[in-house]
């Protein structure tokens, strides 16, 4: 991303999918059990980047709006109301002010989807339809995945027949714990089944996972069972998305891409809440992945409050003054 003439194509919605769809593969217990984790090179490596990466100025901006395309705007409150859920769909339609986008030299974008709780999808379905904005529920028990099986799956199919069109699932994290692999591979089979045409993201809930090498074993598990994408976090766990499980996420993305030929996305979700965040993000999905992956059918931030932090960042890049946080309000 450089000119702004040139951002113009990276940053316009893309369709919902473009690659041939993760079928999944048999359980390789060998090359599962052959991963591992060097927690301490993970951490040097992650804290690498903050410091190394930066842009200013118009790349950096551009690099924001590409930011916004890949957010997963959400709201996932007990208090939840069809008036919120509206006024989210709304602001997913027009992310940014219009007068801001003018300045830029930018034409409209959107955000890469609306993420809401199993009520609010036929709501949110209906407030962005024509958008060709995707709306995500989250499902299966959701946040901690402890409801029966059954209801577990039945929640995925009630969602995709109330309209969406991905279901952000939860893995029971007791299978990782107690190193019951097939348990795991056949949890994520059953939900992918269930999703049908609905592309399925699977939550790690990696803060509960225990260590780095767990979360590269379960991502790899989930990936070998049809996910299309991995996700960090429900972003109710004490510990969400870090960059040192960013690291180990995607490169099993990376191993797995290499050996399958296809390709994963990846979710970092719970308390990416600045836009300085955002860009180092990027910039490991970049390095690591490569530019493929900066698209949002196969990158997403899980997030509501970075928009509006984005989007005050645009402001003053084009006015040379912060406004104030509540001028930018989610819903």
């Amino acid at each position: 991303m450089g000119e702004r003439t040139m951002d113009k194509t990276a940053t316009t919605q893309l369709p919902l999918a473009v690659e041939r769809r993760n079928d999944g593969m048999a359980l390789d217990l060998d090359w599962v059990r052959g991963v591992q984790a060097n927690t301490s090179a993970i951490e040097r490596r992650a804290a690498t980047l903050p410091a190394r990466r930066s842009v200013k100025k118009d790349y950096q901006a551009a690099w924001l709006l590409k930011a916004i395309t890949c957010i997963d705007l959400t709201t996932l409150a007990g208090d939840d109301t069809p008036g919120r859920v509206r006024r989210l769909c709304a602001k997913a339609r027009h992310p940014v002010r219009g007068d801001l986008l003018t300045a830029l030299d930018m034409p409209p974008i959107t955000v890469g989807a609306v993420c809401v709780y199993h009520d609010m999808v036929s709501m949110a379905v209906q407030n962005l339809a024509g958008s060709g904005i995707p709306v995500a529920a989250v499902s299966t028990g959701f946040p901690a995945g402890l409801s029966p099986f059954h209801l577990r799956v039945e929640e995925i199919r009630e969602s995709v027949k109330a309209g969406a069109d991905e279901i952000d699932i939860v893995i029971s994290r007791r299978h990782v714990l107690t190193q019951n692999w097939q348990a795991l591979y056949d949890e994520m089979r059953a939900f992918r089944e269930a999703c049908g045409d609905a592309h399925v993201k699977a939550i790690l809930a990696t803060g509960e996972l225990g260590t780095l090498r767990n979360v590269a074993r379960a991502s790899l598990i989930c990936m070998m069972a049809g996910a299309d994408f991995i996700k960090t976090s429900t972003g109710k766990e004490p510990v969400n998305a870090t960059l040192p499980v960013t690291l180990v996420m995607i490169r099993a993305i990376r191993d797995y891409y290499q050996r399958t030929g296809l390709r994963v996305g990846y979710k970092p979700a719970g308390g990416i809440s600045k836009a300085k965040d955002a860009l180092v993000y990027l910039a490991m999905i970049k390095e690591e992945l490569g530019d493929r992956w900066l698209q949002p059918d196969l990158f997403r931030f899980g997030a509501s409050s970075l928009l509006g932090d984005i989007e005050r960042q645009l402001e003053h890049h084009v006015t040379g003054a912060y406004s104030a946080a509540w001028r930018h309000g989610m819903g």
